[in-house]
């Protein structure tokens, strides 16, 4: 295999073989803690823009499959491992893994130490990353061609992961109830665990506006995890506003999160390092029930974490809060039917610690339909 290297801003290089797509590629690097689900993780249009560095050391063997698709494609930038596994066995596998990311051109890079490259960006923080597998540059070059590559502060990238027209996913069994997703960056995941709830899901386009939603005349509103900075999405954040001034329910997660505390009047920032990873503590501040989560998240919400707020909407507060590092993680409005959480209740591959959201979504419906 020809040899490959993975440049970060700072200048460290980690030098392996190609994997995958040979060619050159560019993104935020960040890392999936995992022992399973990298199939999800590569199909899931949060990662979009950025290049995952898996820290299990062994990925591959179970190869890829149709039902655990979270999407129609691969959306990393590039893919990092330490040892690919040179044999694919599991019984529903339909294809290599190495085979799909050739096919589909996504650059990665194996041979490297996972584990070293994520200590390095546990320390330093979120940075830019290149993977090269193609080019004759030096090492200075290379670190150069890096940093001028773009940053996620500033990136609007939900035009490039959302649906171009609306599809609509039935209910399992009985509907009782009619929602409208805006697709931000949507997962199969998500649609798929509202309608085992009996709720038929039409997923929306980004750029929908506030009157063709209420075609629908929804029950709910959904607002999809996705890709980029959340401070560029003000016409989404605009249609929020107007759903929230019309009292229907919503249920965000993670990037819809982040746009359901802007509409709220609250701030986004980067964080350092970000939430990454399948084992994320969090604190349910009502219950105090600690959930172990799934997130993907370089941005939170400025926002206080103690007593309750006042907005044009009403009175909220803060219901669930990172235990690493105190980031805000969940709002919850009590004087309109809103709420939301910043990581994936979703989650295929797991933990399911907080699929229950999905009913207290599905409660907040039944309550507002026996008000109204």
């Amino acid at each position: 295999m020809p040899k490959a290297f993975l440049v970060l801003d700072d200048g460290r290089i980690f030098e392996g073989n190609s994997w995958g797509a040979v060619g050159t590629t560019f993104g935020e690097a960040v890392f999936a803690t995992g022992m399973t689900g990298y199939q999800e993780t590569l199909t899931d249009p949060s990662y979009h823009k950025q290049v995952v560095v898996m820290t299990a050391p062994h990925i591959g063997n179970t190869g890829m499959n149709v039902e655990d698709e979270e999407s129609s494609k691969i959306w990393v930038s590039g893919f990092v491992v330490r040892n690919p596994s040179p044999i694919t066995s599991n019984w529903r596998s339909r294809s290599a893994l190495e085979d799909a990311l050739i096919a589909q051109s996504v650059v990665g890079i194996s041979g490297v130490d996972t584990r070293a490259l994520t200590r390095h960006l546990r320390d330093r923080g979120a940075m830019r990353v290149g993977i090269f597998s193609d080019q004759n540059l030096t090492r200075e070059e290379m670190v150069i061609a890096v940093r001028k590559s773009p940053t996620m502060v500033g990136a609007n990238l939900v035009a490039d992961v959302s649906t171009r027209s609306t599809y609509i996913v039935p209910a399992i069994g009985q509907k009782i109830f009619t929602v409208a997703a805006i697709d931000l960056g949507i997962k199969a995941a998500t649609p798929r665990a509202l309608s085992q709830r009996g709720v038929e899901v039409h997923v929306l386009p980004h750029d929908v506006t506030f009157a063709q939603l209420l075609e629908l005349k929804p029950d709910g509103v959904f607002l999809s995890n996705g890709p980029g900075d959340p401070s560029t999405m003000d016409s989404v954040v605009g249609v929020i506003r107007e759903v929230l001034a019309a009292h229907i329910p919503i249920f965000g997660i993670c990037f819809g999160h982040q746009l359901l505390g802007r509409a709220l009047g609250f701030s986004t920032y980067k964080l350092s390092f970000g939430h990454r990873g399948i084992n994320q503590p969090v604190i349910d501040r009502k219950s105090a029930k600690v959930e172990i989560t799934a997130h993907n998240h370089g941005f939170a919400l400025e926002a206080p974490t103690e007593g309750v707020f006042t907005t044009v909407y009403g009175i909220g507060e803060v219901s669930h809060v990172s235990l690493n590092d105190g980031v805000v993680e969940g709002l919850r409005m009590i004087d309109v039917a809103a709420f939301s959480v910043q990581y994936h209740p979703e989650a295929a591959a797991g933990p399911h610690d907080a699929s229950y959201l999905f009913d207290e979504f599905v409660d907040l419906m039944k309550s507002r339909s026996v008000v109204h």
